[in-house]
């Protein structure tokens, strides 16, 4: 049983005993009793909206959370797909830039390789 439930039904019951030893008559008794009633009564339905209240903003926060979230996380996916777009079109970009300079590489090769057997052949004739 939770703390607040115990302090509530002492003070319940230390009322109910103050009132029944009191020196009073039945009818005053019972329309003190009945006055504490609604007292409480209308104490426990202000705590109750409070309570509600409490929980509708708690809600409303909890939601705006979740969508301050929900776009931050849209904003990061979409960061990250424009990067892998950026990332592949300049390795595609590299790709090309590699296989232009590989071609340039064989051709000077093969005119290389070409002068030193013309060199070859007039040297060794």
């Amino acid at each position: 049983m939770s703390k607040l439930v115990k302090v509530a039904l002492a003070t319940v019951a230390g009322f109910a005993a103050g009132v029944l030893m009191a020196p009073k008559s039945g009818k005053e008794t019972r329309a003190d009793i009945k006055a504490k009633a609604e007292d409480a009564k209308e104490l426990a339905a202000e705590k109750a909206e409070q309570v509600k209240q409490a929980a509708k903003e708690g809600a409303a926060s909890v939601k705006k959370g979740v969508h301050s979230v929900e776009r931050e996380a849209k904003g990061m996916a979409k960061s990250a797909k424009n990067s892998g777009k950026l990332m592949r079109d300049e390795a595609e970009r590299l790709a090309d830039e590699a296989k232009t300079r590989g071609g340039r590489v064989a051709a000077d090769g093969k005119r290389a390789g070409k002068a030193v057997k013309a060199d070859v052949k007039r040297n060794l004739k």
